[in-house]
Order: structure tokens, then C-alpha cells, then sequence
């Protein structure tokens, strides 16, 4: 099963202020700037195993911060940037047309650095499933509880992506329900566009200018998307963070994807009274589609503090005492200044470089 890895991360100069990523944006065809200034992504090419993944990712990861040496800036693997000055966003037309649709709420979006995981498409339907069921497991690796200085959640990004930029636009940003097809996905797909298609020509935004910038395919930014371009199902739950921890992160949930294809999946209690969800050779049980929700909740609220959370990503074959999220690290003051949040910045690039280093060394 091929799987490839996208991470965003902020990029930061010597004194730990955010920066554009200018040359690190050059060094492959995988890297390349995102939609806000200082926002740099490192994407992978599909890769036919995880031993072959962390290869890849890791030599990518290695060139990069050599060419971020050079330049004197670092990456950052935090969720949000704590907190800083205001974000700029680089120009375009998907970023003024989002502007116009989701008004004020939109600027959210612009703190916010993310993984996303891509599968290729196997037995669609169970996968799209199995990932929302999985969202929980977001708690294993967030990195920042932190918006504009002040602490709002176990995992900051996705509270903001989630209950503030798509607040009024649910269907656009929040976890779906579970499907019985794909034809149910697209539909569901379909209507989302038109809703936003709607939204915009309602605020003046031009037709043709919806058209060239969105479709169907790309309209949503919830954390469970299906690309009809690569052909993957994507996960992108995930926090930004250390490459150690999204690499352990992918080895476990690819086993389960393996699990999915070679089992049968089923949805409800399945007839056991002791648990709400598991995997195990024999088979899947995935909770019902509430439970998913509230447990997804907790994890983005308390993290790994919440026992569901613990017990059920348990069940479902993650090994979560061998994770030690930064939040939880970092996550100890309800408010963190601007000057405190540029020294967190240094030290977690600081970090990133010794995990690669510390990656690079198993490697070889």
C-alpha cells in the first residue's frame, strides 16, 4: 500500500521570529511554500512501505536543513506559532475567496501547521471510515495548546480549525459522519460546493473566479479527505511535530489500514460489553459515529489526559505510552508571551534538528 507524508512548518530566523522560507521552498519538487508567509511544507513522494517512507523522509528532512542552515532559519514543529505578530497571508485567489465566505473567522486558519497522511485507495468506504474513527489519535502527537499566547486547548490547531474558522461552515471544517459508499462521499462532496459556491456569489465573489479556484474535490478542509488526483484517502488530523513522532505515528496507523484490508469492519459495539472500538487480527470494530465525536472532543481538548481517549486509541492498536506529545511538555502555562514563545521556537528547532539527526543515524 503506497503512503506518502506532508508536513507544514514554520520556518524561523536566528532570533526565533517567524520568516518567509525563500530557498528551502526550492530544494526538490516536494517542498514548497504555503498559503500564509512563514508556513513551509515538505511533502514525500508515494512510498511502498514504512521503512521506505522514513527513508524518504528523513533524506528530504536532511537537505532541507542544510539549505536552512546556509540561510540562517530553522523549522519549527509546533501546531501553532504560540504566539506572535500578526500572519500575512501570500496572495491568491483560493485564500481572498475563502476571506470573502468565511469573513473574520478565516484568520484562524492562518496559525495553524499541520500532517497529513495520504493512503492509496484500497477498500474505499472502510478506509474513509476506519480514519474518521481514528481521530482521536491526533492526542498522540499534538504539539501546541497555545493560540495568540493563551492556552485554549490540548491541540490548539485543531480547535481553530474546527470551532472558529469553520464555525460557520461545519460541513466544510468538522470530522464527517461515517458513509456506506463512496457515491454517498461525493455526494455529500457535491453539496458542500454548491453550499460554498452559493456563500461566495452571495458575497460578490465572480463566478468564473469560483470555478478556475474551487471544485468539488477541494472544497473542504475537514480532517478525512478523499483526492481523486493522486488517488489517496487522506488523513489530516494531525498536528505539526517532531519527525520521530509523526514517522511512529504512521508505522501504527498504517498497520491498522493494513488490518482494515484484510479483515472484516464493522461498525457498533459489536456485541462485546467491555469495549467501544478495537482492532485485533480477527477483525474491526468501530465505534459508533457519537462516541467517535465526543472521544475526538476530549483528545482535542485534554490530549492524552482524558482515560477514553487513552483506553480507546489502546484498543485500537496504538501504543500510546511510547508518545510523549509536546503539548503535554510545553502546555504547563495558561499564557505564554511573545518573547517566551520565540524561545520555544528556537529550542523545538533546535530539537528537529537532533531527531532528524537521531533518524538519520538509524538509517544508515
Amino acid at each position: 500500500m503506497n503512503t506518502s507524508l506532508e508536513v507544514e512548518y514554520w520556518v524561523i530566523d536566528d532570533d526565533g521570529e517567524l520568516t518567509p522560507p525563500e530557498s528551502l521552498a526550492d530544494v526538490s519538487e516536494y517542498t514548497e511554500r504555503e498559503f500564509v508567509e512563514p508556513l513551509f511544507e515538505l511533502k514525500t513522494p508515494p512510498c511502498g512501505s514504512i521503512a521506505e517512507l522514513r527513508t524518504t523522509f528523513v533524506e528530504q528532512l536532511e537537505g532541507v536543513l542544510a539549505e536552512a542552515d546556509r540561510i540562517g532559519k530553522g523549522l519549527v514543529p509546533l501546531g501553532t506559532p504560540i504566539n506572535c505578530d500578526g500572519i500575512e497571508r501570500r496572495p491568491g485567489e483560493r485564500g481572498r475567496i475563502q476571506r470573502e465566505v468565511l469573513g473574520s473567522n478565516f484568520e484562524y486558519a492562518s496559525y495553524c501547521a499541520g500532517t497529513h497522511l495520504h493512503f492509496e485507495k484500497r477498500n474505499v468506504t472502510d478506509q474513509l471510515n476506519a480514519l474518521i474513527a481514528l481521530d482521536p489519535a491526533l492526542a498522540l502527537v499534538s504539539s501546541s495548546p497555545y493560540y495568540q499566547g493563551e492556552r485554549i486547548a490540548n491541540s490548539a490547531r485543531a480547535h481553530c480549525y474546527r470551532k472558529e474558522a469553520y464555525a460557520e461552515f461545519p460541513r466544510h471544517g468538522q470530522l464527517w459522519n461515517y458513509v456506506e459508499s463512496v457515491g454517498e462521499w461525493s455526494r455529500r462532496l457535491e453539496r458542500c460546493f454548491e453550499e460554498f459556491e452559493e456563500e461566495a456569489l452571495a458575497a460578490g465573489v465572480d463566478g468564473d473566479a469560483i470555478a478556475e479556484s474551487f471544485s468539488a474535490d477541494d472544497v473542504v478542509w475537514t480532517p478525512v479527505r478523499l483526492r481523486d488526483e493522486m488517488p489517496t484517502v487522506e488523513w489530516r488530523s494531525p498536528d505539526a511535530a517532531l519527525p520521530s513522532q509523526l514517522l511512529r505515528l504512521a508505522d501504527e496507523l498504517y498497520a491498522v489500514m493494513e488490518t482494515i484490508h484484510e479483515t472484516n469492519v464493522e461498525i457498533g459495539d459489536g456485541g462485546r460489553d467491555d469495549a467501544t472500538g478495537y482492532v485485533t487480527g480477527e477483525g474491526v470494530q468501530l465505534p459508533d459515529y457519537d462516541t467517535v465525536f465526543d472521544l475526538a472532543g476530549a483528545a482535542i481538548r485534554k490530549g492524552l489526559e482524558s482515560t477514553p481517549v487513552v483506553n480507546y486509541l489502546d484498543r485500537m492498536g496504538f501504543s500510546v505510552a511510547d508518545y510523549h506529545p509536546i503539548a503535554t511538555q510545553i502546555g504547563g502555562r495558561q499564557y505564554v508571551t511573545k518573547s517566551d514563545a520565540r524561545e520555544l521556537r528556537l529550542e523545538y528547532a533546535s530539537r528537529l534538528e537532533s531527531d532528524v539527526e537521531q533518524l538519520a543515524a538509524t538509517i544508515d
